[in-house]
């Protein structure tokens, strides 16, 4: 049978697809900009003929109806990283969360740890060749598919079809659902003024032929902003989105002095604009790759000059970071902030930076602080910190006493807490 009649003979409705997940099985839906909607929704109308099934995946940018408390009984989400569609319940304890590195939820799968019953994936229409990408989203959705005993596909004619692993034959697909819709869209702009100073700062540190690792959001714009002097610059991120095509439209982002994939854009998954996936579609610079390689800190420390940039809620003053949680309420997850903190640690002239606003709530309340709040999760070690950023400049935390680094921070705090800090840090015997 050619692989075309195949495919054909794997086409049902949404409804039919749905009819193969049972009671207390473990569904994995793809995660980024490829959540397969439709297969969600009828999913959402079994409700009432299912019960106990688990519903896992990273941060996903779509609709999350199954933690909504009607459906209580019928599913129950396990984030591996929390999003906004699901922290609510999360929070509330309606939903559960796994901690884990990004470059390790792959093996929680591929070891039997997480199995996983059925996998929802979407992907683009197969090419000649009878290959179906997974496009946008590669870095966790396709070892699960590998890993799933069902992998129900949508196939998404708008869907870009991306370079590098990330590819399945429609032989190893168990059902295929056709469909026909955009990929959710990441807003574009509405970086502040202390986003764009933030970004000054950080582009000031990164020299000519860097290898970048930066998300998406208010800061990684603001960096890219200003880049555009800067010559050969690579990448290598677990997720992008669209400042990197205007930099390799303007020649900056060549990737000609990296180390690894030279001449290659790398990352594990996308989001942006329609701009941004035309510009992938079927585009050899860019190659997409699961995060158990995309995030591993030994391939991320192969890069000279590896810069990665991360975030932070807030930093005490021994540079002890927290980002997935306030206080003892998870917000997000570690994702792969330590994967290419450690990686770009270790790279031949790398530098790991924290970036962070030195205030939150409109300037009344400090990120600078003597100590994390009661209950929150140190998301990375004082240990493993080199570089913090604030609007106010760099405190280099590697090789530091703990008093050192008290006033190292407390220079980049706002002014109007940095007396509260010094009094605070004497206190703790900081100073």
């Amino acid at each position: 049978m050619s692989w075309i009649d195949l495919y054909r003979s794997k086409i049902i409705d949404p409804e039919t697809a749905v009819a193969k997940v049972e009671s207390g099985n473990r569904v994995y839906i793809g995660g980024g900009a490829g959540v397969p909607q439709l297969l969600i929704k009828s999913l959402m109308n079994r409700a009432p003929e299912l019960k106990n099934v688990e519903i896992i995946h990273i941060l996903h940018f779509g609709d999350a109806p199954y933690v909504d408390p009607q459906y209580q009984g019928s599913f129950r989400h396990n984030a591996l990283f929390i999003g906004h569609n699901v922290r609510k319940a999360v929070q509330e304890g309606r939903a559960d969360f796994t901690p884990v590195f990004l470059s390790e939820i792959p093996r929680l799968f591929k070891q039997g740890i997480l199995p996983i019953d059925v996998a929802f994936v979407q992907l683009s229409p197969p090419d000649e060749h009878g290959f179906c990408s997974f496009g946008a989203e590669v870095g966790t959705t396709k070892p699960a598919a590998e890993s799933a005993r069902i992998v129900i596909a949508e196939i998404n004619r708008q869907m870009p079809r991306t370079h590098g692993d990330s590819f399945i034959h429609v032989r190893d697909l168990d059902f295929v659902v056709e469909v026909d819709y955009p990929l959710p869209e990441a807003p574009q702009g509405g970086a502040e003024e202390v986003h764009r100073r933030i970004g000054e700062i950080i582009a000031e540190m990164i020299p000519d032929g860097a290898t970048l690792q930066m998300g998406i959001g208010s800061i990684p714009d603001s960096v890219l902003a200003n880049l555009s002097n800067h010559r050969d610059l690579g990448i290598h991120t677990e997720l992008f989105s669209d400042g990197v095509v205007r930099l390799v439209e303007e020649g900056v982002i060549t990737g000609a002095r990296k180390t690894l994939h030279p001449g290659k854009v790398v990352a594990g998954f996308l989001f942006g604009s329609k701009k941004l996936y035309k510009f992938i579609e079927d585009n050899p610079i860019i190659e997409m790759h699961p995060t158990d390689y995309v995030n591993d800190p030994f391939i991320i420390a192969q890069h000279e000059n590896m810069i990665s940039i991360n975030s932070a809620l807030e930093v005490d003053l021994t540079g002890q970071i927290c980002a997935d949680s306030i206080g003892p309420k998870f917000y997000s997850g570690v994702g792969g902030q330590l994967d290419f903190v450690r990686g770009a640690a270790r790279a031949k002239g790398g530098k790991p930076i924290i970036a962070l606003p030195a205030t939150a709530k409109k300037g009344t309340i400090s990120r600078i602080v003597p100590l994390l709040k009661h209950g929150a999760g140190v998301t990375t070690t004082r240990n493993d910190v080199h570089y913090v950023v604030t609007e106010y400049g760099v405190a280099h935390l590697y090789g530091k006493s703990i008093r050192q680094r008290a006033l190292e921070l407390i220079n980049i705090a706002a002014p109007q807490f940095r007396d509260e800090l010094i009094r605070k840090a004497k206190e703790l015997h900081y100073l």
